[in-house]
């Protein structure tokens, strides 16, 4: 027996095929910097949302949309690839989890800072 399920298997596939199509595939010169960091793929494999990141601010909504009308492309050459009855539909999304971790982690330096800036203070008393 599988220690997963079966959508959580097709997922890892989704986001490995789907960095590789855009990365060799897509000539649009327009593209930022993408990677993919996770697809999430429907438990009746129909349907999977498709995380990127972009490292361009400015290029994110025109990356998002170039990836949108390239959808159905990318699903052809997923269909090319991988061995499935139906090879699932695919949207688009901006993952702003690096974001956040990256906010997260500046909340810390400044407490760490804050915390330092004060103990120093008291031992010079």
């Amino acid at each position: 027996m599988h220690p997963y399920k079966r959508s959580a298997r097709v997922s890892d596939l989704i986001r490995q095929e789907t960095a590789d199509i855009i990365m060799r595939k897509l000539k649009d010169p327009s593209l930022g910097f993408i990677t993919v960091t996770e697809a999430d793929v429907s438990d009746d494999l129909r349907h999977a949302r498709v995380y990127v990141s972009v490292l361009e601010d400015a290029k994110k909504a025109e990356t998002l949309k170039i990836l949108s009308s390239s959808a159905k492309f990318i699903r052809g050459e997923l269909g090319k690839r991988i061995k499935m009855k139906f090879i699932p539909s695919l949207a688009f999304k901006l993952d702003s989890s690096i974001e956040y971790g990256s906010k997260i982690d500046r909340i810390f330096d400044k407490i760490r800072s804050t915390k330092e800036g004060s103990g120093n203070n008291e031992s010079s008393n």
